[in-house]
């Protein structure tokens, strides 16, 4: 698939921040934006291991702060076996201890008090086009200590859970309802995540879901209803995003239309073209 880049140029440096900055989940949802270049990250990662990973091989276009967000108090954050289980919320066995391997991951090895910070409050963030948290139940309340930020950005992609792995955590629907409220529209999810029952093995693998969804990624865009009330700049930027990152090639080319309405352009009938030529 060609770049939106490579397509129009003149697209606006896509601002991302990713709260949950950490390696361990491998290549970023944004990665197609970063090797194409055209972006600007800020990265959160309050834990001291994994920043250091970060930091590792610097880029001039990335920057990896130490801070925890959430509303500004003080809490624990509780680092586990596995560091992608670390959080601010204690795990609950109760649930984990239905599914292969969350016992052993979810120990709790060290207690990390820290502050934590209001996203807006960050003077580091001025602007984003492109929000990605995945915090291991922190999402919620993140999000309602960056009401200011979230008035001009775009696209949200957070981690959401349906059941919850730790105690008193806000589920998808809670994050539904506020992102809905904030002015927000849920897009899509990302691949549903499932895992089997115990004692049942399939495959010999631990990993292999069957029946009970637990998490899924979730994509809210500003309402497509209301595109006409955007700038250009964040409609090129919404198609950039939805095209390079999500493949919804189907709401860029919407985006597109009511650039044109602004600028007398003819990019959604470009942009349609190049997609049908390619088939």
């Amino acid at each position: 698939m060609f770049s939106f880049l490579d397509l129009y140029p003149d697209t606006p440096d896509i601002h991302i921040i990713d709260v949950g900055a950490s390696p361990i989940e491998g290549t970023p949802i944004y990665q197609s934006i970063i090797e194409k270049g055209g972006f600007h990250l800020t990265g959160f990662e309050p834990n001291p291991v994994m920043i250091a990973e970060l930091e590792k091989e610097p880029h001039p276009n990335m920057t990896f702060l130490p801070y925890a967000l959430g509303d500004g108090s003080e809490v624990t954050l509780n680092i586990c076996a596995a560091p992608g289980m670390s959080s601010v919320f204690e795990p609950d066995l109760d649930l984990l201890s239905n599914f292969h391997g969350f016992e052993d991951w979810s120990r709790i090895v060290e207690k990390l008090p820290m502050s934590t910070r209001r996203l807006d409050d960050i003077e580091e963030i001025q602007s984003i086009d492109f929000l990605k948290l995945d915090v291991q139940g922190s999402e919620l309340n993140i999000l309602k200590n960056a009401k200011n930020k979230l008035k001009h950005t775009q696209v949200i992609y957070v981690e959401t859970l349906f059941v919850p792995f730790y105690k008193n955590q806000p589920l998808f629907g809670d994050i539904d309802v506020f992102l809905r409220e904030c002015g927000f529209m849920f897009h899509k999810f990302g691949p549903m995540a499932s895992r089997i029952f115990k004692p049942l093995i399939v495959n010999n693998n631990i990993y292999q879901g069957m029946s009970q969804v637990l998490w899924s990624d979730a994509v809210y865009v500003k309402p497509f209803t209301r595109f006409d009330n955007l700038m250009p700049d964040e409609l090129l930027k919404i198609a950039r995003i939805m095209h390079d990152v999500f493949g919804s090639f189907d709401l860029a080319q919407l985006a597109l239309k009511y650039y044109d309405t602004q600028k007398g352009s003819h990019r959604q009938m470009e942009y349609i073209s190049k997609l049908t030529s390619i088939q």
